[in-house]
């Protein structure tokens, strides 16, 4: 779905600007920490870590959106390691990543969920962090941008029960204007997750 969604489209689908999110957490993206941006699009988010200075790692399951990702990261002069992974059956690797950024990730269900969960909580590094950004399930009354299942937004609760035993730094939903692209525009109800690995 994902492959024929990017290759239809004649420009990128969320813009080239990294997500709000990235922009209003830069004093997280350390210049020389390693992250891995996980289902990355096209790059927005990457490069955007890679301008900071990270040495940034990024998941993609669609070519199309690698391709426009690659020509994104040589534009604004920054080096990524755009990889095509299928994050459900990707054998993550283990405490290899500073942070562990995933933005707008809503693409599966509660079962998928626990298996990309546990496989970006594996590829964290003691004392690491995972940044999180998504939908709650009012986005659904908005219809602003992301699937249309409220099983796959995230709630409060839900990402404090996922991420049991991590110190929580920041879990907060609230709503806000998005523009980002035409594949995320208009009023929208968010959800933010700071958490940070055990030492």
């Amino acid at each position: 779905m994902w492959e024929e969604r990017y290759s239809a489209a004649d420009d990128y689908v969320f813009g080239t600007d990294p997500a709000i999110f990235l922009t209003q957490h830069k004093d997280l993206l350390v210049s020389g920490l390693s992250a891995l941006a996980v289902a990355d699009g096209e790059g927005r988010n990457s490069v955007y870590m890679a301008q900071q200075g990270l040495d940034v790692t990024a998941y993609e399951f669609a070519p199309s959106a690698i391709k426009r990702a690659k020509t994104l990261a040589q534009t604004k002069g920054v080096q990524v390691d755009f990889q095509n992974v299928d994050i459900l059956q990707h054998d993550w690797p283990e405490n290899s990543f500073d942070l562990v950024v995933g933005v707008f990730i809503q693409f599966v269900g509660p079962t998928d969920r626990r298996t990309q969960f546990d496989g970006m909580k594996r590829a964290t590094k003691p004392g690491g962090l995972i940044l999180l950004h998504g939908y709650t399930p009012k986005q659904l009354e908005f219809g602003t941008g992301g699937p249309p299942f409220a099983e796959n937004m995230y709630t409060e609760d839900q990402l404090r029960s996922d991420f049991t035993g991590w110190d929580i730094l920041e879990c907060s939903a609230y709503e806000r204007e998005v523009q980002e692209g035409r594949g995320h525009s208009g009023m929208s109800a968010l959800i933010d997750l700071v958490a940070r690995k055990p030492g």
